[in-house]
């Protein structure tokens, strides 16, 4: 097998540290344009032209001469054709690229995402206005997305503040929000069946639970009738949470067992616990 594989190893180029850097670029390029078309019209467009390369490779394994001639014909159009459907998308790469030439400017835009919710947090606590805010991780939500309305607009406390005005269309329901845009409003979640929650919490609270318990998002809820913030992270909540208490777990990682099960605290902070938690008698 060595003695195989040498002739045609030959043949590769060796790799250099300007390559490497080269290949390094390049996935970069790549994996911001996956960035952006993910969960977009684009994304189906590129599988249409993928759809066509495919017939076209067929075409000339088969001798299918007309449909060969009719795809060539249409090629040198391409690229006129995807500059005019990915225009907007091409300006958000760029967009995205001049906000983020290092990876510390992701760190700003984070900060200025958590002072956006704290501040639109803040007028909801005050004026006992009910809202449901889930925060996208890792584990994608575009199901549920896909439920509400769609925006992809620039999160801002007024955005806010406006879908979850009282008696707006956009009220009911809960924001996703992917990375620093609002991705969707008036959005269905599913509510938790942990039994233990039924009685004690609304709504609002069991669909903040619910959310977490099929993937790694984190919800901000604020109660209507008492104004109280809430995170709800893996399964479980904590009621009354603090401005501060928010503010620090959205500037810092968060991960499982950081809402630990305890009893009433000092801060009037308390967290209840999915089923699993909680030990049997």
């Amino acid at each position: 097998m060595v003695r195989f594989l040498t002739p045609v190893l030959e043949h590769f180029p060796r790799l250099t540290i300007t390559a490497a850097v080269d290949i390094v670029l390049v996935a970069i390029l790549i994996y911001q344009f996956i960035l952006m078309v993910r969960g977009r019209r684009a994304a189906h467009i590129l599988v249409g032209l993928g759809v066509l390369v495919v017939a076209y490779v067929a075409s000339v394994w088969a001798n299918l001469e007309l449909l060969r001639t009719l795809l060539a014909t249409l090629a040198p159009y391409t690229a006129i054709a995807l500059i005019v459907m990915f225009q907007s998308e091409l300006r958000r790469l760029l967009a995205r690229i001049g906000r983020r030439p290092f990876f510390a400017v992701s760190q700003i835009e984070q900060r200025e995402v958590a002072q956006e919710i704290l501040l639109a947090l803040a007028h909801f606590s005050q004026n006992k206005i009910g809202a449901l805010i889930v925060l996208e991780r890792k584990i994608g939500l575009r199901t549920f997305i896909e439920s509400g309305v769609k925006l992809d607009a620039s999160i801002s406390r007024d955005l806010l503040c406006a879908i979850f005005h009282p008696g707006g269309a956009l009220h009911d329901g809960a924001a996703i929000v992917q990375g620093d845009r609002v991705a969707a409003a008036a959005c269905f979640l599913p509510l938790t069946t942990n039994p233990l929650l039924l009685t004690e919490l609304g709504t609002r609270h069991r669909a903040a639970i619910g959310i977490t318990e099929e993937s790694d998002c984190l919800t901000l809820v604020a109660s209507e009738e008492t104004g109280r913030i809430s995170i709800a992270a893996y399964g479980e909540i904590e009621l009354n949470a603090s401005l501060e208490r928010v503010k620090q777990v959205l500037s810092g990682p968060f991960e499982r067992g950081d809402l630990r099960p305890s009893p009433m605290a000092l801060d009037g902070t308390q967290i209840i616990p999915r089923e699993s938690s909680v030990p049997r008698p």
